[in-house]
């Protein structure tokens, strides 16, 4: 292992890695956002307001909050593609059962339960990627996994969406599943055996071991102010797409479900500018293109202000390739600046801030959306990118870069 230096661009290890991932991505955040294209529908059906159909996209990712750091712990034991290989299994299996909940109840225990087991991944696939990846080429690398995400997200509300609106959104959410297994089998087949890590299992990993490992990384400055990009641009990310299907589906503009859904569409717009803003993170540096992502995220979400349908569109595409390229730069750096030890506890902890934030915002900001309307709504969310910008500013001009 000591002899490892990580895979280079242009090898077979390194291709089969990038494609691994992207397909480990599809499967999770596929399945992660199954039910947000159809929230109009389930509060038709189950009777709720839209809040409280949101509750079961911010279930699932409270789940996945709660569960990243125990998961960052059994890759530690067990392996990086072990461990996400066992999360993804579990994940589908409550997947599949999801669409036959028959209140509001049992769908949100089911879906929290789905985002626990979906945890495996994102806790584990940027920490095994920085380990495996050869250094200077880990930003690119993290930005085609993040690409993979995307295209999930994307394919998860596209394709409930589409098939939900004739046969109902359960079928629409099934159809999602099994998407999920055709595209857990490919990371199955392709992501390559961990090199850059040997799993811990002869010696029990306890409790204050891990307790000194998050720790480290919570006394860390740049650390807390990359977990917060997490918290807050995903908050605000994943509130306008909860809400914006609702305030389209109203008067003025009086969408038909179908229409709604092609505004996903714009996903494709974070699968393009992820992994530029990695490949522009290892030329420019990575605080440049975080805080210019913030800044195109934020004018995004101003245009949407304009209520006329093709501003909120280019406002949109805006919005969702800033989010991403954001979160590209802010995801890659978070296990790269860690400590060598605590590199998997550094990454889980970035997402239990991303998920905690869309738990968090996606259903408060409802909350705003409902009582105050659309305009207070994007102002909170411009508050949410403004308040992101100032701390990246603050907090990581000197933060590392490249991995020790």
């Amino acid at each position: 292992m000591s002899e490892f230096s990580g895979h280079l661009p242009g090898s077979r290890e390194y291709r089969r890695l990038l494609v691994g991932l992207f397909f480990g991505g599809v499967a999770t955040f596929a399945q992660l956002y199954a039910t947000q294209a159809v929230l109009p529908a389930i509060a038709a059906d189950l009777r709720v307001d839209p809040a409280d159909a949101a509750l079961t996209v911010s279930a699932s990712t409270l789940g996945l909050a709660i569960a990243v750091i125990p998961w960052s712990v059994v890759a530690d034991r067990v392996g990086r593609v072990p461990a996400m290989t066992i999360g993804l299994i579990a994940a589908t299996v409550l997947g599949a059962i999801t669409p036959f909940a028959q209140d509001v109840g049992p769908l949100l225990v089911l879906r929290l339960l789905e985002g626990v087991a979906l945890g495996a991944v994102p806790a584990v696939a940027l920490a095994y990627l920085s380990e495996e990846v050869a250094p200077r080429h880990v930003a690119a690398a993290a930005g085609s996994y993040i690409a993979g995400t995307t295209v999930g997200g994307l394919t998860g509300r596209v394709v409930s969406g589409w098939i939900g609106e004739p046969v109902g959104w359960r079928w629409g959410v099934a159809s999602v599943v099994l998407l999920c297994v055709i595209a857990a089998v490919i990371f199955l087949t392709l992501v390559p055996t961990a090199r850059g890590f040997v799993p811990q299992r002869a010696r029990a990993i306890r409790g204050p071991s891990l307790r000194r490992r998050v720790a480290a990384n919570l006394r860390s400055g740049a650390q807390l102010a990359l977990y917060a990009q997490g918290f807050l641009l995903m908050g605000a990310f994943v509130a306008v797409y909860n809400y914006l299907g609702f305030h389209l589906s109203a008067p003025p503009f009086s969408l038909a479900p179908a229409i709604v859904t092609l505004l996903f569409l714009a996903y494709l717009a974070g699968t393009v500018s992820s992994p530029q803003a990695g490949a522009l993170a290892v030329r420019y540096g990575r605080l440049r293109v975080l805080l210019a992502s913030t800044t195109v995220m934020a004018i995004g979400a101003a245009a949407m202000l304009i209520p006329v349908l093709p501003a909120i569109l280019v406002g949109l595409v805006l919005f969702t390739a800033g989010f991403f390229g954001a979160h590209a730069v802010a995801s890659g750096w978070t296990p790269v600046a860690a400590a060598p030890g605590a590199r998997a506890q550094a990454s889980a902890l970035y997402y239990l801030g991303y998920y905690a934030g869309s738990s968090a915002f996606g259903w408060g900001l409802g909350v705003v959306f409902g009582a105050l309307g659309w305009g207070w709504f994007l102002a909170a969310v411009l508050g949410l990118c403004a308040l992101a910008l100032v701390l990246a500013a603050a907090a990581l001009r000197t933060a590392p870069s490249v991995p020790s």
